[in-house]
């Protein structure tokens, strides 16, 4: 089946919601890829909420310096600046579809503060600030009649001129296929322009606080289509992530240490001072390090995060999912320490884009978490994240418009349906499972929170064995989504690892053994398919 949109959003979070909303309101169709449901994504599992500067205490400029100095001096000071400055405006527009943020007894915004950052300046609700944006989102998505959402429909790869025509002429987006997983039945979406906004690849790591649909599939397929892909290396471990024997790794927000929660390691001593002055509000990458040197130290498979001196009727009330979460496993935060430990979080690289969300493609552009705009630089700032998500939804939508409006005269290709090869062997199904375990043993055990060169090598040879024999397999099982996800995962490890042996030195989420100290000037790391 072939269908034709204006614009194709892959992918539901605040991102791609914001995307769509922005480009429907201008009588622009749209359609919507989510491979799960419509509520699945990343951004309905964050809890923190968005950085942004609303208080007369606060200023853009304390932002920019709090962002600068978590970026260990990989950010783009430019994009910074201009991020943070549209923040308000962009926040605002969400109040405007009825999302409600926290206040205190006042009135005022009830602002939080999470590591890194000097000032109170984290808008929330309550711990559930995601969920809240994505409900508001949707219903916003779902009132606009220029909007097509096609849930379970998984995104395979982008189409271009380059592909159909084998190189002739200018290379452009003309759309892409992608698979009806309910019907297994591979659809053609044409469209001029193409915007991937399909979250991060936590899952590449055996421990992560990502949903299962995180794989890393908008930077697999935009790698896949020629387009740059920059500083893979800075996965973040989020320093706190609940510890238990199943390996589920449920999130305890940064917020909770921005109330005053106190990291202490197995003999119950509070460790932070010793690793930087800003104790246990220092930024993520220096705080899952120390978390992770004082379990090596020790023995211990977890540290422990104390918020015991806070009052229990205020914990139900400004975490109420974490204290719920943490009681149906038998420990009561207001009385008893929590367990905690690192785990995958974010990725701070990506797909490279200007501050319009545009690729080096044209017609393919991208936003949110997939994308490299140089916010994060080699370290994100807590709650950066769904800021930069508004912010950059906006500003790509202004240049999708433009863009489509352009394209719209050149007439768009002939588009062969997807041919299938078959369904294969059912009996060599079982290697999904397990090279899919492998892939993220391998990179929790040589792509960690420490690395070293030899592992690095010792990854990218497992990595590279397992990608040719998915290689061998994926054609016949082309209508697999879990086989379809585990070759995004093993591209996006190849680039975790290809760009950790670029960087010869020791910068925010990447600290390799070899090279301990910083260079004195600051670059990306860069991979384009050859």
């Amino acid at each position: 089946m072939t269908r034709s949109f204006d614009v194709i959003v892959v992918g539901s979070g605040i991102a791609g919601l914001s995307f769509a909303l922005k480009l429907a309101q201008t009588g622009h169709s749209v359609a919507i890829l989510t491979k799960k449901t419509r509520a699945e994504s990343n951004t309905n599992y964050a809890q923190g909420g968005i950085a942004v500067v609303t208080s007369k205490t606060d200023d853009f400029d304390s932002h920019v310096r709090d962002t600068l100095v978590a970026g260990d001096g990989l950010c783009n000071e430019k994009v910074v600046r201009e991020i943070v400055s549209d923040g308000p405006q962009r926040v605002k527009e969400l109040v405007d579809l009825g999302l409600s943020f926290s206040r205190g007894p006042s009135g005022a915004y009830d602002l939080g503060r999470e590591g890194g950052h000097t000032k109170r300046r984290i808008l929330h609700v309550k711990d559930m600030t995601g969920k809240a944006i994505e409900e508001a989102l949707l219903h916003a998505v779902g009132q606009e009649p220029n909007i097509s959402l096609f849930e379970h429909f998984f995104a395979i790869d982008v189409l271009t001129t380059a592909k159909l025509r084998k190189g002739r002429g200018p290379n452009r987006v003309v759309g892409l296929y992608a698979l009806d997983v309910r019907d297994e039945r591979v659809d053609t979406f044409c469209a001029p322009a193409v915007v991937l906004s399909t979250g991060g690849a936590g899952q590449v790591y055996l421990y992560t606080t990502n949903p299962d649909i995180a794989t890393g599939d908008g930077i697999a397929m935009a790698y896949r289509a020629g387009v740059e892909v920059r500083n893979m290396e800075f996965i973040q471990f989020h320093p706190t992530a609940l510890y238990s024997l199943s390996g589920a790794r449920f999130l305890i927000s940064e917020a909770v240490r921005g109330e005053g929660a106190i990291l202490r390691n197995a003999a119950g001593e509070a460790f932070m001072r010793g690793y930087h002055e800003m104790a246990d509000l220092a930024p993520r990458d220096i705080v899952a390090r120390a978390i992770d040197s004082e379990m090596k130290k020790s023995g211990s498979p977890h540290v422990w995060l104390d918020i015991t001196h806070r009052n229990e009727a205020f914990l139900r009330e400004r975490f109420p999912q974490i204290y719920q979460t943490c009681r149906k496993l038998g420990i009561n935060i207001a009385k008893d320490m929590i367990p905690v430990v690192p785990a995958a979080h974010y990725t701070c690289g990506g797909v490279a884009t200007n501050l319009s969300a545009e690729t080096e493609l044209d017609g393919l552009y991208a936003c949110g978490e997939v994308a490299c705009t140089g916010l994060h630089g080699a370290n994100r700032l807590a709650s950066n994240s769904l800021l930069e998500a508004v912010v950059m939804a906006h500003r790509g939508a202004e240049s999708v418009r433009r863009y489509v409006a352009s394209a719209k005269k050149s007439p768009m290709p002939s588009i062969p349906d997807w041919v299938d090869l078959g369904g294969g062997d059912v009996d060599e199904r079982v290697v999904i499972s397990h090279n899919w375990d492998e892939l993220r043993r391998t990179m929790w055990d040589y792509v960690s929170i420490v690395r070293t060169t030899k592992r690095l090598e010792r990854a990218r040879t497992r990595i590279g064995n397992l990608a040719k024999e998915i290689h061998d397999y994926y054609w016949n099982f082309s209508v697999d989504p879990r086989l379809l996800e585990l070759r995004n995962l093993i591209e996006v490890a190849e680039l975790v690892v290809t760009c950790a042996l670029q960087r010869h030195e020791s910068r925010g989420l990447h600290a390799i053994a070899d090279y301990p100290r910083k260079l004195k000037v600051a670059r990306d790391s860069r991979v384009r398919r050859s």
